[in-house]
């Protein structure tokens, strides 16, 4: 399969997130980003100094601890997902 741009990968993610009712915010700081739930909403909170290659990690990491199989996700994101989260282990 084509290897996308990181900034596909992002928008791909981003897309993903919003299908799921999930939210991905981008801050500054001291902190490296995960998944977090605030009065029942859940969110992903990406560090915005971090380069793009951690931030995608992030939600590498953060979308395979959740349930995809009955969920459309594009191909190419799928396949990222398993390829990148067999290197993080």
């Amino acid at each position: 399969m084509a290897k996308l741009k990181p900034e596909k990968l992002m928008i791909l993610f981003e897309e993903l997130a919003e299908k799921m009712g999930i939210n991905i915010v981008q801050g500054k700081g001291d902190f490296h980003g995960g998944m977090c739930s605030l009065n029942d909403e859940s969110y992903i909170v990406l560090n915005k100094l971090k380069p793009i290659d951690q931030r995608l990690g992030v939600l590498v990491r953060e979308f395979s601890k959740l349930n995809l199989k009955n969920m459309f996700v594009q191909p190419v994101l799928r396949e990222y997902i398993m390829d990148t989260q067999q290197e993080l282990l």
